[in-house]
């Protein structure tokens, strides 16, 4: 690796399992040192390990990023160990066992907790985390959004669809909000990727054939396929781009 995140701090929340771990590792081999916030502090501290035993630093803490009060405690826990935080990728949401339903089968509750975590969370998280990064007239937020809402069959998904439009849509309002402060806010929308989420879903060979079948690449989108973007957007080789939302699905939806 060409360590190219030397010395940077970064936190990765949901960095417990799927893309988040692939997040995690590969920024530890590019040099980072991570905090790794999760709702399971379990799998959170399993991922630190790995990482730890490359010879990287990582530490895991329990967040519930859909609180406030865990966001603030997240803050004032990355200043205790680093003193600083140069990157906020925001990976954490709700889709783990999230069922295909019709539009009208979703109940209340599952939509409100699905935006509480995957729009209200990332919100917070930024909220927390931009005044510490303010304080040093930079930083890099990496928002994971989705192509899902630009997908005609994803009306399946709708209530996820829509937290994903929504977290686009507050990545570009809070690249205007922070860019005067030197604070770059990108996203990136990855395509229907063979994590652990995916592939436990039912009618996934179903959803994996047609989705390959309307890509230009004709394969599978891997986890690995999503860090090297991340890393792009971390380094200050993007240093001049905000507001973006870079697609990484092999031609399935192209802008």
């Amino acid at each position: 690796m060409s360590s190219i995140l030397k010395d940077k701090v970064a936190i990765i929340t949901g960095a417990g399992r799927g893309l988040g771990k692939q997040f995690a590792r590969r920024f530890a081999a590019e040099g980072a040192r991570l905090l790794l916030p999760d709702i399971s502090l379990e799998r959170a501290e399993g991922t630190a390990r790995e990482i730890k035993a490359g010879g990287g630093e990582a530490y895991a803490m329990l967040t519930d990023i859909s609180e406030e009060k865990d966001t603030q405690k997240m803050a004032e826990e990355v200043m205790r160990r680093y003193g600083r935080v140069d990157i906020l990728l925001n990976n954490a949401a709700m889709y783990y066992g999230v069922a295909r339903r019709e539009w009208d089968a979703w109940k209340v509750k599952d939509w409100d907790r699905m935006f509480e975590v995957n729009v209200r969370g990332t919100w917070l998280c930024c909220k927390a985390i931009a005044p510490l990064m303010k304080k040093t007239g930079k930083g890099k937020i990496i928002n994971i959004a989705s192509d899902v809402f630009l997908v005609p069959g994803a009306v399946n998904l709708l209530a996820y669809a829509c937290s994903k439009a929504a977290v686009h849509a507050l990545t570009q309002s809070l690249a205007r909000a922070l860019g005067p402060s030197g604070i770059n806010v990108n996203s990136i929308g990855p395509g229907f990727t063979a994590t652990e989420a995916s592939l436990g879903q039912d009618g996934n060979k179903a959803a994996f054939d047609a989705t390959i079948e309307g890509q230009c690449l004709k394969r599978r989108e891997e986890p690995t396929d999503l860090p090297g973007t991340a890393v792009f957007l971390a380094s200050a080789d993007s240093d001049f781009m905000t507001g973006q939302y870079l697609i990484v699905n092999g031609g399935h939806v192209m802008l």
